[in-house]
């Protein structure tokens, strides 16, 4: 993946200028989102509890990385029911397509970046 696979689903210029561009920044709140991601996607079942909050955790930490696409399916989710909870998944797994792209691009830049 590279940053001609990103999809839109993450606005990266917004996460960036949040970050004041901070590199370091950047990877560990992206690193958080995708470590959380795998716990928030277990409690999105419609016949469990817990997935009205997971939805609205989720529509938070989306929000501050840019993945307004997935904020707003976890808000539709959040006022129409459970009904809605595929759309949030399905955004869920576009935002984190996108986040691994956009990684890895960060990746490969910083091999060709020389050190000083």
């Amino acid at each position: 993946m590279a940053r001609r696979d990103l999809t839109g689903a993450v606005d990266f210029q917004y996460l960036e200028s949040f970050t004041a561009g901070d590199g370091e920044v950047i990877d560990e709140v992206l690193g958080l989102f995708r470590e959380q991601a795998a716990i928030w996607s277990n409690l999105l079942d419609p016949a469990g509890d817990g997935w009205r909050d997971a939805v609205h955790t989720i529509k938070g930490a989306a929000r501050g990385i840019g993945a307004f696409q997935l904020g707003d399916a976890c808000a539709l989710a959040e006022a129409e029911g459970p009904g809605g909870l595929n759309a949030v998944l399905d955004a869920l797994d576009a935002a984190l397509a996108d986040v691994a792209a956009y990684a890895h691009e960060r990746a490969l830049q910083s091999l060709r970046t020389p050190r000083s």
